[in-house]
């Protein structure tokens, strides 16, 4: 896998959306929260477009991400945002051009679909990062938050390096063992979605990273469900799970027509007999941890240690 070339300050940042319309009022703080780390921006057409919940049409969405990588001004592309569309536009991306100019790509949530296609068809590292016009301009945006996002975009050649909760957040061990891979994954519905398309996530003898946000327990049961049925959990070497955040029954007032996630996640993932921790500190949530998504990791469940290697 090719690490992209680190960031540095003074370097220009091309910010877009390849899925939801950024609300207007979000536009400019999104633009000056990537200034004060010292970058700068050219915003790109969809950070202001809107077509219905989408960041302007598929065509726009398309031509803008294969002209921040084409264009060799730009050293690293950020998403403005998540939010729905980014499946829409990979047949129209030019993946030959974007092999050509891997450059550090940012954020998570939709943004899963693109992480998927960059690792596989183009064979480079991509960042599973907080975004500008979410996380970036949130008042309580957290130092562990900052710093994990600093150190993941601007130090892409460094290894050996552990991926560590923040010191009062626990992982938690689900099922032990020790495993060696490549991390991938995201938002489970996005890498649910990639099944029987030409944008399938591979699975095999990698380390599955994957976290959600409002879906209810039964949404995240059938998923899950989904996944093991089509083999892609059989195939891991390990899995990490993130934050559920607002992933809580359909009805709260009446648990016992639902099942906890932590019953979920007994019934289909330990008996896989593979490596599992959960609670990791990354997803839609803060504080936030960032991942390298194409890195090879080793994770080991008994020390609940999780390390990048060479």
């Amino acid at each position: 896998m090719i690490r992209p070339k680190a960031l540095k300050k003074g370097d220009t940042i091309g910010l877009i959306s390849a899925s939801g319309a950024t609300p207007p009022e979000k536009f400019l703080p999104a633009i000056k929260s990537i200034e004060k780390l010292g970058f700068k921006v050219v915003a790109g057409e969809t950070c202001r477009a809107r077509h219905g919940y989408l960041a302007g049409s598929d065509e726009l969405r398309a031509s803008e991400v294969n002209e921040m990588f084409r264009d060799s001004n730009i050293d690293g592309i950020f998403c403005i945002r998540g939010g729905y569309g980014a499946t829409k536009i990979l047949p129209l991306l030019d993946f030959d051009m974007i092999k050509a100019n891997p450059k550090v790509f940012a954020g998570y949530s939709d943004v899963t679909a693109l992480h998927i296609a960059f690792n596989q068809k183009c064979g480079f590292v991509t960042y599973h990062t907080p975004m500008p016009s979410t996380e970036f301009i949130q008042p309580e945006m957290d130092y562990y938050t900052w710093n994990s996002f600093i150190q993941t975009v601007t130090a892409t050649d460094r290894s050996d390096y552990r991926l560590e909760n923040i010191p009062e957040h626990s992982m938690t061990t689900l099922s032990a063992g020790k495993a060696r891979g490549q991390l991938i994954g995201g938002n489970l519905t996005l890498v649910t979605a990639s099944l029987g398309t030409p944008y399938e996530i591979d699975t095999k003898g990698k380390i599955l990273f994957l976290e959600d946000v409002d879906e209810n327990e039964q949404r995240v049961d059938r998923m899950l469900t989904q996944l093991k049925l089509a083999g892609k959990l059989d195939e891991v070497a390990g899995i990490l799970l993130g934050a559920w955040t607002n992933c809580g029954p359909e009805n709260p007032e009446r648990p016992e027509n639902s099942l906890s996630l932590q019953t979920i996640f007994q019934e289909i993932l330990v008996p896989l007999n593979k490596p599992i921790l959960m609670d990791i500190t990354c997803g839609h949530c803060l504080p936030t941890m960032s991942l390298p998504l194409g890195r090879t990791i080793t994770m080991d469940t008994e020390n609940q240690m999780i390390k990048v290697i060479e």
